[in-house]
């Protein structure tokens, strides 16, 4: 009898590969947002410099390179959350929180209707990423309320629900720059009155 070998545990990407996978999502979120879902998987591979084997090794399918491109810009959006409390004051953090918000929301516009073809529909992806966004808002919105500078009676879902709002009233192409600065109204209609 041959003696088992040991299994080794799930091995870390290599780095040249994770680079790859990096590039490939970035390239691939502008082309999206430049061309619709729809934009060439073949010219994404070409403008992140790769092969067209290396893309569809990382994502064989389009619908996995959406799902890849959505699923990134919430974890970019959680890890915003946690670099801005960080290094800015609160009030300051919140507002750059929420611009980022309104550009994932851009992301989201243009790669949703592309995800109703998954498993399971949009549904399943978006849902996925309530937690975490949630998560971010509120973490914000107290830290904001602990200082002082935000008004005790804001919740941080009605602060998400506007934002929304606002990036879906208007569909015309230069929606993000109105959202942008409804961003400012609603942070100054938030702040505590001293």
């Amino acid at each position: 009898m041959a003696a088992k070998r040991p299994q080794s545990p799930e091995r870390k990407p290599r780095a040249d590969a994770q680079r790859n996978r990096e590039r490939i999502l970035d390239v691939a979120k502008q082309a999206f947002t430049r061309s619709g879902a729809n934009a060439s998987l073949d010219d994404i591979a070409k403008e992140a410099g790769i092969g067209p084997g290396t893309l569809y090794r990382h994502f064989p399918t389009r619908d996995e390179l959406l799902e890849a491109v959505y699923r990134t810009e919430v974890e970019k959006l959680a890890a915003a959350e946690r670099k801005f409390a960080e290094t800015m004051p609160p009030m300051e953090a919140l507002r750059a929180w929420m611009l980022l918000f309104v550009d994932y929301i851009g992301t989201k516009k243009i790669i949703a209707p592309a995800l109703s073809a998954l498993v399971g529909g949009p549904a399943k992806v978006v849902e996925a990423s309530y937690a975490p966004i949630h998560e971010a808002m509120q973490a914000l919105v107290k830290r904001a309320i602990k200082s002082g500078k935000l008004r005790k009676d804001i919740d941080s879902v009605d602060l998400l629900r506007a934002l929304v709002g606002v990036a879906y009233l208007e569909s015309s192409p230069d929606w993000q720059p109105s959202a942008k600065r409804l961003v400012d109204i609603l942070i100054a209609g938030s702040r505590s009155i001293k």
